[in-house]
């Protein structure tokens, strides 16, 4: 026989219930005790079940990411703090990718291996969060969220950058302007093209529908999009992109096809990617903390499989800023 919490009990001269919670670092267990009982587990080399406390606590302190788009140098740098969040809260975090939300599988995430679920590509249209909430699920949006009310989300003001990246380039002197948004069926790319269309129209400038262009949030969407939105009459001389690699795929077809920039065309992004400092890209873009944006989802998915949150939702909104760096000029 393997040794046991009732081994680590006798050991320490608690019961076996005061184990089990001196190592959850339950609260209502003393430091002093929790510190005795370690020491004992320590002596004995007990190592705890995960499977016997799922049973005991019906907890599994597990929670489940879906992620959709992992070829997204968006996503890397929202998963690692999201992960350190969750572990420093006690959680273990499972990646689940799948092409789309409706590819996930609805028993994958309700055959009770898992607490909860962060939702990080949901779309407008997606099904699985009404299928979570049937069954009970705790679940948060981090980035994307429904636009609904009652939604638990971590999100950015991205109508509020949307109407910065606008008053800049009005400021700037631009009157043809062209906008790369994300997909219309994802929150963010209809609240950033929102806000910059706003903005534009409180400033008399108009954003006509053969400048817009509506893709996934990739490269490939910028780069694709730049011939016809030139060949455009007159052409545009800023472009606004819903996010980083939206730029930087339109920055390298602006290369491609000798157009000068800042000095022919202005191109702005929106997330501040790491990759957007770098000397090559040095791309003026929309900053916001993308590890707050993380950090606060865990805390709300805590907060909310606790029950400790608003049955009628919770939406956080981190505030945005703009950041000026050498792909930006006065039109001409």
């Amino acid at each position: 026989m393997g040794i046991t919490s009732h081994d680590v009990a006798r050991l320490a001269g608690v019961s076996q219930p005061t184990v089990s919670r001196a190592l959850r670092d339950d609260p209502r267990v003393s430091e002093a005790t929790r510190e005795k009982v370690r020491r004992a587990a320590q002596a004995l080399n007990y190592v705890p079940s995960e499977a016997g406390r799922t049973l005991s606590t019906r907890a599994t302190r597990r929670v489940g990411v879906i992620v959709t788009d992992l070829t997204n140098p968006f996503y890397p740098h929202v998963i690692a703090p999201l992960h350190d969040e969750l572990s420093g809260l006690g959680y273990r975090m499972m990646l689940i990718t799948e092409r789309s939300d409706e590819a996930v599988a609805e028993e994958k995430l309700l055959d009770q291996s898992m607490d909860g679920v962060v939702l990080a590509t949901a779309t407008t249209d997606s099904r699985l969060p009404a299928q979570l909430e049937r069954r009970g699920m705790p679940y948060v949006f981090l980035n994307r969220d429904t636009g609904r009310a009652g939604d638990f989300a971590s999100v950015v003001d991205n109508e509020g950058g949307g109407r910065l990246v606008a008053r800049e380039l009005v400021a700037l002197g631009h009157r043809h302007v062209a906008g790369v948004f994300g997909a219309a069926n994802t929150t963010t790319g209809r609240e950033r093209e929102l806000g910059f269309r706003l903005a534009l129209a409180e400033a008399g400038v108009g954003l006509v529908e053969d400048r817009v262009v509506r893709g996934a949030f990739e490269y490939d969407t910028g780069y694709r999009a730049l011939p016809a939105l030139l060949a455009a009459d007159p052409a545009p001389t800023a472009v606004f992109c819903g996010n980083d690699v939206v730029a930087i795929g339109v920055l390298n077809a602006a290369l491609a096809a000798g157009v000068k920039v800042p000095d022919d065309l202005t191109v702005v992004g929106f997330d501040d990617l790491p990759m957007a400092a770098w000397e090559v890209f040095r791309l003026t873009t929309v900053r916001h903390d993308l590890g707050e944006l993380s950090r606060q989802a865990a805390r709300l998915l805590v907060r909310r499989i606790a029950g400790e949150v608003d049955p009628g939702g919770e939406r956080l909104v981190l505030p945005t800023e703009f950041v000026p760096r050498a792909t930006h000029a006065r039109a001409h």
